[in-house]
C-alpha cells in the first residue's frame, strides 16, 4: 500500500495526524510511541480502537507471549498496519470486482 493512502487510512481510523511524507518505518514508530501512551495512560481506548479496527485478538496475545522482551507497542504497530494493509487490499479487489461486473450482477 502507498504510504500516502496508509497515513489517510490511520488518520482517518485512529485519532492521529500522521503527516504524509513519513516512509513506513517513521510511520510504525510514530504509530508505536503513541500506542505505549495509550498503554499507560489510557489502555480501555487503546482496546476499544484495537476491537474498531479489527485486530486479531488471539494473534495479538500470542505475539505478545512469544516476544516478551520486544516493546508491545511496536508489536501493536505492526498488527494495525498490517491489518489496515489487507482492508486497502479487499477493497481493491471488490472495487476491480465491481468493476468489471454488469448491473444485474452487482444486484444478485
Amino acid at each position: 500500500m502507498e504510504n500516502t493512502e496508509l497515513i489517510r487510512l490511520l488518520n482517518k481510523d485512529l485519532p492521529l495526524e500522521l503527516p504524509g511524507h513519513l516512509n513506513q518505518e517513521e510511520i510504525k514508530a510514530r504509530l508505536a510511541d503513541w500506542i505505549n501512551e495509550l498503554i499507560k495512560h489510557d489502555f480501555e481506548k487503546l482496546v476499544s480502537l484495537l476491537y474498531r479496527i479489527d485486530v486479531h485478538e488471539q494473534k495479538l496475545r500470542t505475539l505478545l507471549k512469544q516476544f516478551p522482551d520486544e516493546d508491545a507497542g511496536h508489536i501493536i504497530a505492526s498488527l494495525i498496519l498490517e491489518r489496515q494493509e489487507q482492508k486497502q487490499k479487499s477493497r481493491q479487489l471488490f472495487s476491480q470486482r465491481d468493476d468489471t461486473a454488469s448491473e444485474e450482477e452487482k444486484w444478485s
